[in-house]
């Protein structure tokens, strides 16, 4: 038989070299050409926070991934980099990609956040609830453009395949589409050692004795979201440093002049860390009660206002977690911002919003509380009227890029935002109260309606507004304000501009407890490579076996019909 069909073959190849190359070369091209994996693009994510906090973990532990990409609709996403477009994203379809043990998600967001609709916009309200829990499944967000967005449409025509009633049509349809292997190039993350905090401080000295009383302003200038090069805080807290700055200017300048020349202490501070219970403010009173024998904390404090969220809205609240008492200067300045507010600016609604200090709470409501704690009078004024409110904790509070915002024309942006005419009235509101507090103008007899700030002194509305441009230009996570960073030594120039002996304060994490741990790698490159899937690599080579197998059994068949003609034709050659 083999030697038959040694003949056979023989035979064939010297007769047909076509049908050699159609019998072999295909087979053979088929087994020794793989399908190169194309890269389809290259783009930045955004790995969502990873701290610790007071001992508890938050956010993802995870932020390696190589895996192939599905949308939320395929049935099944275990160990699968899960793709999802902002407008299409809801917490249960987040929690389905957890519980089925994604590989990762990733979050496509709008290029220009500020003009998303309020459906859209309602995102915000579910950050929380996304770091309020650890998880191992790495989590990013990605800026759409339009070759991510050709992934995610051929992704989706893919995972909403498997759906189809025919599992046949579901066979094909997955073996000859196009998938994608997501990948990224950054290591596993680790926590960042020696990470420091800074704040910064400066003073206006007052006249008139050496025992003067002190008024303290603060503004933190960290912001916070869900991921941190995503949190650019334009109202929480760009808005509140931004007026902190402006005040120091406009200050700076009653003071230069002897007639003006007040007698109190104005003591000015930026803190860092405040999205993470105020880490900075914290460090500050430790080392200024605890650790000096000398400080204007120590004196005669007259009152500490913190600044927080100021850029938008009608209303201003001031926080207390105590009702300052009737001839206090706590009490002085809640009497003249109503004042002011109702003589000067009738569209502002001012209330004191009362709430003691629960220390059973992980972290403190306002800054405020801070100096509660360490049994000095301070507030938080504030736009907002609880420290609940889900814009001081978004990537959704980024500066309003439509002009017409600003200009009373038009819809305004459906999420928080700073608008500048009424950042600048709050500004002018408060630094007329504390005006009239410091230079006891209404015990003077002076009308509620009198202005302090106007002429030379009225304020700058084009530096409060490049100010409020610088700041939410460039994200300010704590983790990525780092000592050197351009934000913390523009911060300090511009203290230095009007106030004197500016000075840093640091705060690093005890190595033994630390109250707080940061992690890196939360930016890195992903690279999205054109791949056919697993299953078309098991439906090729059960093509080629079919093919080889045909061959095979058709070459046998001829084998076997060449045997039997030439037994039946060699006889009758035999007779003759």
């Amino acid at each position: 038989m083999f030697e038959e069909a040694s003949e056979v073959f023989d035979n064939m190849f010297k007769s047909s070299f076509p049908l050699t190359f159609i019998v072999f070369i295909p087979a053979v091209l088929i087994l020794v050409s793989p399908l190169p994996a194309e890269a389809a693009h290259e783009f930045t994510v955004y790995r969502m926070q990873q701290y610790d906090l007071q001992g508890q973990p938050y956010g993802t532990r995870n932020a390696i991934l190589n895996t192939e990409a599905r949308t939320v609709e395929a049935e099944v996403l275990s160990r699968r980099c899960v793709i999802m477009r902002l407008v299409d994203f809801s917490y249960e379809r987040y929690q389905k990609a957890l519980r089925q043990s994604a590989g990762a998600v990733v979050i496509i967001l709008p290029k220009n956040m500020s003009t998303m609709p309020q459906d859209i916009v309602q995102f915000m309200e579910l950050e929380p609830e996304m770091l309020a829990t650890e998880t191992i499944v790495p989590v990013y967000f990605a800026l759409e453009d339009d070759e991510l967005l050709s992934i995610y449409t051929q992704t989706l025509t893919s995972s909403s395949s498997q759906g189809s009633s025919s599992a046949a049509e579901v066979l094909i349809h997955t073996a000859t589409a196009n998938g994608f292997q997501m990948v990224t190039s950054g290591a596993q993350s680790k926590a960042v050692s020696d990470w420091a905090i800074t704040s910064l401080e400066g003073r206006l000295a007052g006249t008139g004795g050496e025992d003067l009383p002190t008024i303290v302003l603060v503004a933190h200038y960290d912001s916070f979201g869900v991921a941190p090069w995503l949190s650019y805080g334009a109202d929480s807290n760009g808005s509140g440093v931004s007026m902190l700055l402006e005040l120091a200017r406009l200050f700076s300048r009653l003071y230069t002049y002897k007639r003006t020349h007040a007698g109190y202490n104005l003591l000015f501070f930026v803190s860092g860390g405040g999205k993470f219970n105020y880490q900075g403010t914290k460090r500050w009173l430790e080392d200024n009660l605890d650790h000096t024998d000398s400080s204007l904390l120590q004196d005669n404090v007259a009152f500490v206002l913190c600044l927080d969220t100021l850029g938008n809205g009608d209303s201003l609240h001031l926080h207390v977690s105590k009702p300052p008492k009737e001839g206090t200067a706590q009490y002085a300045l809640l009497k003249e911002l109503e004042t002011v507010a109702s003589n000067q600016y009738p569209e502002v609604k001012f209330s004191m919003v009362h709430k003691k200090i629960n220390l059973a709470d992980d972290t403190l409501a306002w800054e405020h509380e801070r100096f509660g704690i360490r049994r000095l009078p301070a507030f938080t004024l504030s736009h907002l009227n609880s420290h609940r409110e889900v814009q001081r904790s978004s990537i959704m509070d980024v500066r309003s890029v439509s002009p017409s915002s600003e200009h009373g024309a038009g819809e305004p942006p459906a999420g928080p935002h700073v608008d500048l005419r009424k950042l600048s009235r709050n500004t002018k509101l408060i630094a007329e109260s504390l005006a009239r507090v410091i230079y006891n103008l209404t015990e003077k007899g002076a009308p509620g309606d009198l202005q302090i700030f106007t002429e030379q002194m009225q304020m700058q509305e084009e530096q409060l507004s490049s100010v409020v441009d610088w700041l939410t230009a460039q994200p300010r996570a704590a983790q990525l304000v780092d000592k050197d960073s351009s934000v913390v030594s523009t911060l300090e120039y511009h203290l230095g501009r009007y106030l004197k002996d500016v000075r840093r304060h640091y705060v690093k994490a005890d190595k033994r407890d630390p109250e707080f741990v940061f992690y890196d790698q939360l930016k890195q490159t992903m690279n999205a490579y054109r791949v056919k899937p697993a299953i078309f690599d098991l439906l090729l080579a059960f093509c080629i076996a079919a093919y080889l197998g045909v061959i095979y059994l058709s070459i046998q068949h001829f084998v076997v019909l060449y045997s039997v003609v030439r037994r039946i034709t060699t006889p009758k050659t035999k007779q003759h």
